[in-house]
């Protein structure tokens, strides 16, 4: 039987190395950084589930791929089922209404409705509820991806792929890009945070006119507050200003978040191709699947089934690009 072997062990290499497993393959992986860790972008996500909300600035393949994702990830890890909660200022309520009219698959909601799903938003008169919408907790979806795998018996290499390998899949994210050449990086910039007097169940999106924030709940009252989208692919430290205007913002949706502890803060960045969609490839003996940007999670088991079918079955999906290298 072929042994394929994936390079990467992020969101893109472990949903491809699952699926194919899932479909009776043989598979190792390598990835110089060990188990998962900080020491990917994959680390540092929301881990939202949210195709209807996304859609508001992306493409329609965010939407329909996206909504397959709440199922595959429920198989193989916890997913919150509450949706998500869009709300703004009454100064920003034009914002709203933009957002309402980009998008789908939501309810319009009053105040009494807001309190009803989280008693914590009392300030915002007027908010959109996407019910369909789930999320989860990135690091134990990895972790558990991970378990998973290697309880199938599939061999993690802590080192570089060595160079020649065949019926390999790459899944590096930016460090493709020496093959990969309209591979660009955006810079995320993300807090972690402890609030014990806020309690919110669900996803929620502040709409602002500068910094539009995404809160989304962890377990002990421990927050992710995200992200900047900067094209720079300056990795360092995150900026005064970013911090400043994520800290602002979460204030704006809830003064008890002035009295949060801040746990982490997380930079990275998300490899995107130039219309922000990712893209498999095969030059070579090797296919290429990347360019999540900021959809790791909602678009990674799309990706992970459209490399499966190319490499298992010759199959070219939506997501297969071989004549752009």
């Amino acid at each position: 039987m072929t042994l394929w072997s994936v390079i990467g062990a992020g969101v893109a290499g472990l949903t491809v190395a699952t699926e194919m497993v899932a479909r009776g393959a043989r598979v190792q992986v390598f990835d110089p950084g060990g188990p998962p860790g900080p020491h990917g972008c994959s680390w540092w996500a929301g881990g939202m589930l949210a195709p209807w909300c996304e859609y508001e600035n992306a493409e329609e393949p965010v939407l329909r791929l996206g909504q397959q994702a709440i199922g595959w990830w429920e198989q193989h890890t916890t997913v919150t089922r509450r949706g998500t909660l869009v709300v703004a200022n009454p100064r920003d309520l034009p914002d709203l209404r933009r957002f309402g009219r980009r998008t789908e698959g939501f309810r319009e909601i009053n105040q009494t409705e807001i309190l009803g799903l989280e008693s914590d938003l009392g300030a915002f008169s007027k908010g959109l509820h996407f019910p369909d919408e789930a999320h989860l907790d990135p690091r134990r979806a990895l972790s558990d991806l991970y378990r998973g795998l290697l309880d199938k018996d599939v061999d993690f290499h802590r080192k570089p792929a060595p160079a020649g390998l065949e019926n390999a899949i790459d899944c590096r994210g930016l460090h493709a890009r020496e093959v990969l050449h309209d591979l660009r990086g955006v810079k995320g910039e993300m807090l972690v945070i402890r609030a014990p007097d806020v309690a919110l169940t669900r996803p929620v999106r502040l709409l602002h006119p500068r910094m539009p924030l995404y809160v989304v709940p962890r377990a002990d009252h421990v927050y992710m507050l995200g992200a900047t989208m900067i094209e720079s692919e300056d990795s360092g430290r995150i900026t005064a200003r970013s911090m400043l205007e994520l800290l602002s913002a979460a204030y704006a949706l809830n003064p008890a978040f002035g009295e949060a502890e801040v746990l982490e803060i997380g930079v990275d960045l998300r490899p995107a191709f130039p219309d922000n969609l990712p893209r498999i490839r095969r030059l070579g003996r090797t296919i290429y699947a990347n360019g999540l940007y900021r959809h790791g999670y909602l678009l990674a088991p799309a990706l992970a089934q459209g490399v499966a079918d190319l490499a298992l079955n010759n199959t070219h999906t939506e997501l297969v690009d071989e004549d752009r290298a």
